[in-house]
């Protein structure tokens, strides 16, 4: 099952978001260090071991506990079971054979116990972030699944291949660990092509600079809106999480809703760019929408940004009011996007001024952080799904991972300047979005509650990078009105959401006196939200359409006089590694 598979299951289930949910630009400040960093408690373990002694009766109950069905367990008594959904014990074996079912209740019995130490020794929030991180990694390390002779899958497999399974994984592992990012590979490197089996949706490029090229897609109704739709993704993967294949594109669902869109696709930088800064890219944005009224022949185009994408076109946003050009945005919608970093998970809780600083400081000397070094952190928050199922696969199985578009995205990511990693580093160790003038974009000091167009926000129930709580602070920050919508996916499935599934549903604000409604605590928000099936795509392109003028004849040629198309979408921007 994929991970994004998985996010919507659990979502679906009624299972709300993890509790290590975790804002990208936090995970900056580990990216440039040794991941081993992240699982050294320091003074929390400290900390953690004087909690257990000032609670001693606490910890003899639950080591008192664990013995208790340890021998329950011995005797075949215990009634200890895995989640009903936990597919990593799906195989009868674990039920049915003795010392199978012996080996699983003795795993679940100490993780539970383990686990509630944590919870005994009363931390404070981020030295209980930091404990539960921790911990969580290692008893999911230590899962019978992951070991060859504890896995009856593992077992049936070696003796059916006469070892060939273990001599392949042996190879499998030995190529994936050679090079960074050193996590078991989620999909083959060739099993898609970018152009050919994704990012497929016809278009032209029509503006190149040093910092992006510029896509304008072709319509494909006879008649399209005046408002043209600017996308903005993420500075740090390629545009093309929001073009996959076809069907499950949220470009073709816009254009095919009679929308004109284009789509930033940022260079992937390199030494040469370490001096690209917040500012750079807040240029590169308010470039790309000057071609896009140009070519479009409007004075307003509508903005979505998209996770990074997204903090940086707030802070264009917020110029723009402080300049007096706000005018020039119909509508802004955002995506996955945390702009309150106060509280946002485990790795707010483990982010410091020190590590901070040591991050930007390798950056700085390399010229660029490597997206390689956050796909590894990625992975390690998610151990489960994106480490131990793809160990087991590749290489106690042998087997080859599942060719599945999104994962093939998510390994193909774009590195960051050093200039704008610091400025990422900045705003989280400052949690400058939320004062107003505490941070700049091109010389204006940013007030988000300045920004009083339509905005539209999506989150997903189950994102992991991005806790929605934290996504919905944005309807607290922004000065307009607000539509939240809470989509019942995962940060990447949140924006992989076509219509058509029969299980797919969202969240959204519900509106008092023709106003969208949305109280300060996120829970309150949550239960007065009404339930609505189907995907948040249709829901978010009707509400675009009514925010993007009339209809008019689709044209004739895509760009114009002064932007004339270069070369063919996807671009050539997207293909640089």
């Amino acid at each position: 099952m994929s991970t994004v598979e998985q996010e919507r299951e659990s979502a679906q289930e009624g299972q709300e978001s993890p509790a290590l949910a975790t804002p990208m630009d936090l995970l900056l400040a580990d990216a440039g260090t040794s991941p081993i960093r992240r699982f050294v408690p320091g003074m929390s373990g400290v900390r953690f071991a004087a909690g257990l002694a000032r609670h001693p009766r606490r910890v003899v109950g639950r080591t008192a506990g664990l013995a208790g069905e340890l021998v329950k367990v011995g005797l075949g008594r215990s009634e200890v079971a895995p989640a009903e959904k936990d597919r990593r014990f799906a195989d009868e074996a674990w039920a049915k054979n003795p010392f199978f079912r012996r080996t699983l209740q003795s795993y679940l019995a100490a993780g539970h116990a383990v686990r509630g130490l944590v919870d005994d020794a009363d931390l404070d929030w981020g030295d209980d972030q930091r404990m539960r991180f921790i911990v969580d990694n290692l008893v999911e390390a230590l899962s019978p699944t992951n070991h060859p002779l504890t896995n009856p899958k593992v077992v049936k497999r070696t003796i059916d291949t006469g070892g060939g399974n273990l001599v392949e994984g042996g190879r499998r592992f030995v190529r994936d660990f050679a090079t960074a990012p050193r996590v078991p590979s989620m999909v083959e490197a060739d099993a898609f092509a970018v152009g050919e089996d994704v990012a497929v949706t016809p278009g032209e490029v029509v503006l190149r600079t040093d910092v992006f090229e510029l896509i304008q897609y072709t319509p494909q109704t006879p008649k399209v809106r005046e408002v043209p739709v600017l996308v903005v993704p993420p500075t740090i993967n390629k545009y093309y999480v929001i073009d996959l294949a076809p069907d499950r594109s949220l470009v073709e669902h816009l254009v095919r809703s009679g929308l004109t869109v284009f789509c930033v696709s940022w260079r992937n930088p390199d030494v040469r760019h370490a001096d690209w800064d917040l500012d750079t890219y807040g240029a590169a944005v308010v470039e790309a929408m000057d071609a896009a009224q140009a070519i479009a022949r409007q004075p307003k185009v509508s903005v979505f940004g998209i996770c990074s994408g997204g903090m940086i076109t707030s802070m264009v946003l917020a110029h723009l009011a402080a300049i007096g050009e706000q005018d020039r945005v119909a509508s802004y919608s955002l995506a996955v996007t945390v702009l309150d970093q106060s509280r946002a998970g485990v790795t707010s809780a483990l982010l410091s001024h020190k590590a901070a600083a040591a991050s930007t400081r390798l950056s700085q000397d390399k010229g660029y952080l490597d997206g390689r070094a956050l796909a590894e952190i990625f992975a390690w928050l998610r151990p489960n799904d994106l480490i131990w199922n793809y160990w087991v696969n590749n290489y106690l199985m042998g087997h080859a991972p599942k060719a599945f578009d999104i994962l093939y995205w998510n390994a193909d990511p774009v590195r960051m300047s050093a200039g704008m990693h610091r400025d990422f580093m900045d705003l989280a160790i400052r949690n400058a979005l939320v004062e107003p003038g505490a941070s700049t974009m091109l010389g204006s000091p940013v007030d988000l509650s300045a920004i009083t167009v339509d905005s539209y926000v999506v989150a997903g129930i189950a994102d992991h990078l991005c806790q929605w709580q934290s996504c919905y602070e944005a309807t607290q920050l922004f000065g307009g009105d607000t539509r939240f919508v809470l989509s019942t996916s995962g940060h990447i499935a949140a924006m992989v959401n076509p219509p058509g599934n029969p299980k797919a549903n969202f969240r959204t604000s519900p509106t008092r006196d023709g106003h969208p409604s949305n109280p300060a605590d996120p829970q309150e928000w949550l239960a007065a939200a009404p339930r609505v099936q189907g995907s948040w795509w249709e829901n978010w392109s009707d509400w675009l359409t009514e925010r993007s003028g009339d209809e008019r004849g689709k044209p004739r040629r895509l760009g114009n006089a002064e932007h004339e198309p270069v070369a063919e979408a996807p671009g050539t921007y997207v293909h640089d590694r």
